[in-house]
């Protein structure tokens, strides 16, 4: 055997973090323990620590080799079987079976309840006479980054440990029954992997391998039954890991177990289950999702949207965040579900969470680390509103009173009233402009708002928020309903909801829907720009969602005609819809991962969604069809996947019709879709529609006969028979003529009580072609505007 003190091949290859297509996800309930696992292809991959957005390890597996020839690594040389306990708490048995019949590895995986330690009850078996050794191998990839880490043989007060840290984060793997060998290299060049592969045994170790992408490896010696205890522990220093991985040996693997699986049995016995003759039997494993998702210790409200990587084995350490970050939408769609499934006080939580990070203007971030600080830097609309939605559902359920979040809400509320209907960025991130889906949220948490400013008896403001809501209302078919087009020609009908109008085209004209381009993400350049009234998408169903619009609206049949026609796909486990039409957010149509370019893929998430549409049409049994169908497009572990793969089967690369991609899985914001619509299905009627919008323009039929111009909406051209409101952010003498400066007129703006001024024309009675023009005197600063503004009657 040659030893030596450095690893040769600094800094090793480029680092790449691995599969995202996850079968189990999981940690204590308890909040003692700050360690999440996420599990794929029959192993331990990402662990993160101290806090949920924080990943430390790629991957955590055995190898097998005889000393000699014979090589095997659990992950790819093995058949894996994985249950959860009971099928349904998020404790992994785990088999792995050799391809070639030589051993089988069976393995329990918990974390400690009592600390920071993963844990693994192993025993393995040799199959055959020959004699077998095995090993373990660890890639540390801490704080996100498998660059720049540091790892070493050492041991822990006598205890064999393989360590590695980085700046204040450590951890210690410690086995129950010691190491006869172990060392500690570079990958690509003298990890432990690329020496058991040449020799078949530790035939070179070296003791570190520093500022690095390492690996470290040790030879394992099972008692007498082949069974041992792996530990791994975390600290904030290399001290800290080795002492809690040691006593969590200490004091035993059945007595971690049994706190693991008592206390996830408590919780499910606490959820409010629907009832219904359906089972829903991915209630219980949505749940536990995600309540796996939610932070602890500092921040114990925040949710992520996954504890994965979308096609992370091709994803390098330039991309940190993966989905293990917090997006206020997602979060917001799993903290209703905890509603729905009675964990009030978590619900709560969220909230807080929510009221911490909101920004001084009223707005959230994209997405963010759980410290509130900022990853992407786009604001989407509805990321604002939903907070506000998701405010009203907790007072509507007791659980807070409107002063408790009155100072978020109001906020947000001037936010949205400021600078919507407009987005910098719809929902899937691409494009900004008038989208239907987040008009439908806006619309919905002003009228929210509105709610709670009643009850703080700003009773100004609430009138303000209402009218807001229903010139926003009012003007959704002039900014996102096409007709006459080729499209609607093709399909037989008059018109359809497109899925976003450009912001400038629709600014200027009243037929947003067809002006303009719309700029496709993900495509080749050369496919990078189509008309608006060319893309359809499932968006608009968020107007019935949003008690909106009737599901029965002739516009909205018509809309779904076109979806099903244009994004529905038919696979082995049923029927999914795409994103919308020309998406690029997939693998190419080889399989090969997604990489900046490829094909959308049918998303679950979009099946759930037209089940609550499917719902509110009064078509219980096709809810009740795409629920079932979503339960068979899940993983082994019972997880709900980001996409589905919908053409032939390629199972070199792992693909198979109607089953997962490699994109992100779990999505917790489906399986919180899937618990809202075993609720809604259960209860008769959908779970998060906000009675105030359906009140109002449902039973009400509540119009206006109105446009806004603001700063950040210039319309310079509106529909004949409408009046303008204009809303500024600072008090203001209006300054206009309705024939060019012939006559001049001057009117004061009226303070709303919400950070906004606004002042109301008739032009109801004006012709076509004419034009209000118009500038502002600033009554504060003194100044004017220096630029005048118009507005024609078309």
């Amino acid at each position: 055997m040659y030893t030596s003190m450095d690893a040769p091949g600094s800094p090793g290859i480029k680092p790449f973090w691995t599969s995202s297509a996850k079968e189990g996800i999981g940690t204590s309930y308890s909040i003692e323990s700050r360690i999440w696992f996420s599990i794929s292809h029959g192993i331990v991959n990402e662990i993160y620590y101290p806090r949920i957005d924080i990943a430390n390890t790629r991957d955590l597996q055995f190898v097998i080799t005889d000393g000699k020839n014979f090589f095997s690594e659990e992950r790819r040389d093995t058949f894996h079987e994985m249950r959860r306990h009971e099928g349904k708490i998020p404790a992994f048995e785990i088999v792995n079976r050799c391809k070639s019949g030589n051993y089988e590895i069976s393995k329990t995986i918990i974390s400690d309840p009592n600390s920071d330690v993963l844990l693994q009850k192993v025993k393995f078996r040799n199959l055959k006479k020959n004699p077998l050794r095995i090993f373990v191998l660890i890639s540390p990839h801490i704080k996100n980054n498998g660059c720049c880490n540091n790892g070493w043989v050492g041991d822990y007060k006598g205890s064999p440990s393989l360590y590695a840290e980085r700046e204040n984060v450590a951890f210690s793997l410690q086995v129950s029954n010691g190491f006869s060998a172990a060392s500690a290299g570079y990958v690509g060049y003298s990890d432990g992997w690329q020496i058991l592969k040449k020799y078949g045994y530790l035939a070179e170790t070296y003791q570190r391998s520093l500022n690095g992408n390492v690996a470290l490896v040790a030879e394992i010696r099972p008692d007498k039954n082949g069974e041992f205890t792996v530990a791994l522990g975390f600290g904030e220093n290399p001290a800290e890991a080795g002492e809690k991985a040691r006593l969590s040996l200490q004091k035993g693997y059945d007595l971690a177990y049994d706190r693991y699986i008592d206390s996830w049995d408590k919780f499910l016995h606490t959820l409010n289950k629907p009832v219904s003759e359906e089972k829903f039997e991915l209630f219980d494993v949505s749940s536990t999702v995600i309540e796996t998702h939610r932070a602890k210790g500092q921040f114990p409200g925040a949710i992520i949207a996954s504890l994965s990587i979308p096609w992370g084995n091709s994803k390098s350490d330039d991309d940190l965040g993966g989905y293990h970050l917090i997006w206020p939408r997602d979060m917001i769609e799993s903290a209703e579900a905890l509603v729905a499934i009675g964990d009030f006080d978590n619900s709560k939580k969220a909230l807080e969470f929510l009221k911490a990070t909101q920004e001084s203007d009223g707005h959230w971030n994209q997405n963010m680390w759980l410290d509130g600080s900022p990853y992407w830097q786009g604001i989407q609309m509805d990321e604002t509103a939903f907070p506000i939605i998701f405010a009203d559902i907790l007072k509507r359920y007791g659980i807070i009173k409107a002063d408790y979040a009155w100072d978020m809400v109001r906020k947000a509320a001037q936010f949205i009233a400021s600078y919507g209907p407009v987005t910098q960025q719809d929902r899937w991130e691409e494009d900004g402009g008038f989208s239907p889906f987040t008009i439908a949220v806006e619309i919905s948490a002003l009228l929210c708002a509105a709610d709670f400013a009643h009850e703080m008896h700003q009773h100004k403001i609430a009138e303000f928020l209402r009218e807001t809501a229903d010139i926003f209302n009012s003007n959704i078919e002039t900014w996102v309903y096409a007709t006459g087009t080729e499209t609607s020609r093709e399909y037989g009908v008059d018109g359809y909801y497109v899925r976003i109008a450009p912001p400038d085209s629709a600014m200027k004209w009243a037929g947003s829907a067809m002006k303009g381009f719309v700029p496709i993400k993900n495509r080749p350049s050369w496919d990078g720009m189509q008309r608006p009234e060319n893309i359809i998408s499932t968006d608009a169903l968020a107007l019935v969602r949003f008690g909106i619009r009737k599901a029965d609206d002739p516009r909205i049949l018509n809309t779904v005609k076109i979806i099903d026609s244009v994004l529905k796909s038919h696979t082995a486990t049923g029927p999914v819809w795409h994103r919308y039409n020309h998406d690029g957010y997939g693998e190419h149509r080889d399989g090969s991962p997604f990489d900046g370019t490829g094909t959308g893929r049918g998303w679950p998430l979009l099946s759930l969604e037209r089940g609550h549409y499917e719902l509110a049409l009064g078509n219980k049994k096709g809810a009740l069809e795409l629920i079932r169908s979503v339960k068979n497009q899940t993983s082994p572990g019972g997880l709900l996947p980001e996409q589905i793969w919908d053409e032939k089967d390629i199972p070199e690369r792992n693909l198979y019709n109607g089953k997962p991609s490699g994109s992100a899985m779990p999505l917790v914001w489906a399986h919180s879709e899937y618990i809202k619509l075993a609720r809604s299905i259960a209860d008769g009627k959908i779970f998060d529609t906000p009675p105030q919008t359906y009140k109002r323009y449902i039973v009400e039929n509540k119009t206006v006969n109105s446009t806004i111009w603001s700063f950040a909406n210039k319309v310079t051209m509106i529909v004949i028979g409408n009046n303008v409101r204009i809303d500024v952010l600072a008090k203001a003498k209006i300054h206009w003529s309705i024939d060019g400066w012939q006559t001049v007129n001057d009117t004061e703006t009226t303070d709303s009580g919400i950070g906004i001024h606004y002042a109301d024309f008739k032009m109801e009675m004006m012709r076509k072609g004419e034009k209000l023009v118009f500038t502002f005197f600033w009554t504060e600063s003194g100044n004017w505007e220096g630029k005048d503004f118009t507005i024609m009657v078309g």
